[in-house]
């Protein structure tokens, strides 16, 4: 099993019921969560050593966030407290023809506000596999764009691997931003979360409209060698409730596809992503083979979908005994 650690900002999350507006809704669910800490928690889950490196306020709600992560065993020993607030956001369940929604309320928040590197480099990156964060963490100050690249070069130097979910968030930044500063983090990263949008719209890359995504994970490589592998998801949404999910993975000039997952009824989305990059990351430290590793990760993002709130739930031994049945049926 590895080490690793993940870096980014977790918030308070308050939902509405399917079929209720935000507007109108006097009831709201609450969970925490945030890509990085999910990931950490995937992992957790399958067995490696995982921690979770942020800022929280020193108040109930920190506190919460620390119980939160311990309860599904991830290490909080570099979980700081003080400033101001914990971020929160607002998700309108979609449902049917009505997408979901997001309202965020994240500004000044602890971590948002940090504007120092405050853990030691050498207790942070000891022995650790893999470093992984996301380009939310950038998005969220031109602080955090300088640290997030301190922090990144700072792990190259310990010798762990760098994991980069690019994560684009239009309600954070802009497309132009965005590239900008991806084209200074990507040079220091080894395996990256990316799809076709991002390969034309963030890194520039022209368009081939008769081109598959394989093309664009070649020319992503082209300008980023250091990066050894790619993965993303393909999507079709059928309705907010019912789609169809399909996990893409470049691995040593070669493309794998897993089969569909068909996921109908969706309980909740938010959090799906991260179960996949979780799967992904396991792979890669346990080095299974590359179309094992994009089954894996592409059914425990299928999980992930079936439960509420924004972290996967599920072991290794249960996403494995999921694939063995096929979905839907008993596990006897």
């Amino acid at each position: 099993m590895g080490k690793v650690i993940t870096l980014g900002e977790i918030m308070l999350r308050f939902s509405t019921s399917q079929g209720t507006r935000l507007a109108q809704s006097d009831t709201l669910a609450v969970h925490y969560g945030g890509g990085e800490a999910n990931v950490a928690i995937s992992l957790a889950n399958y067995g490696h050593e995982a921690s979770f490196v942020s800022k929280v306020p020193d108040n109930a709600l920190g506190e919460a966030v620390k119980k939160h992560l311990q309860r599904y065993h991830v290490g909080t020993e570099f979980l700081l407290f003080g400033g101001e607030r914990l971020g929160t956001y607002y998700l309108e369940s979609g449902i049917g023809q009505r997408a979901a929604s997001v309202v965020y309320d994240r500004a000044h928040s602890s971590f948002a506000e940090m504007t120092s590197i405050d853990w030691s480099e050498e207790e942070l990156f000891k022995d650790v596999d893999i470093f992984h964060v996301s380009g939310i963490t950038p998005a969220l100050s031109s602080s955090w764009q300088t640290l997030t690249l301190e922090l990144i070069k700072a792990a190259k130097k310990h010798g762990c691997k760098v994991s980069f979910d690019i994560n684009y968030r239009g309600k954070l930044w802009t497309q132009k931003e965005a590239g900008r500063v991806l084209k200074t983090l990507l040079p220091y990263v080894d395996y990256c979360s990316a799809g076709y949008l991002d390969a034309i719209h963030l890194l520039g890359i022209t368009p081939q409209p008769n081109e598959e995504l394989p093309y664009y994970y070649k020319k992503i490589q082209e300008l980023y060698p250091n990066i050894s592998v790619f993965y993303s998801t393909k999507r079709e949404v059928i309705s907010a409730s019912d789609n169809q999910l399909i996990g893409t993975l470049w691995m040593d000039q070669t493309y794998y596809q897993s089969a569909t997952q068909e996921i109908v009824p969706i309980v909740d989305r938010v959090g799906g992503g991260d179960a996949f990059c979780g799967g992904i990351l396991h792979g890669l430290l346990n080095q299974e083979e590359p179309q094992k590793m994009i089954e894996f990760a592409t059914a425990t993002s299928a999980l992930k979908h079936t439960v509420h709130g924004d972290c996967n739930q599920f072991s290794e031994e249960e996403v494995n005994s999921f694939l063995a049945a096929g979905s839907g049926k008993i596990i006897r």
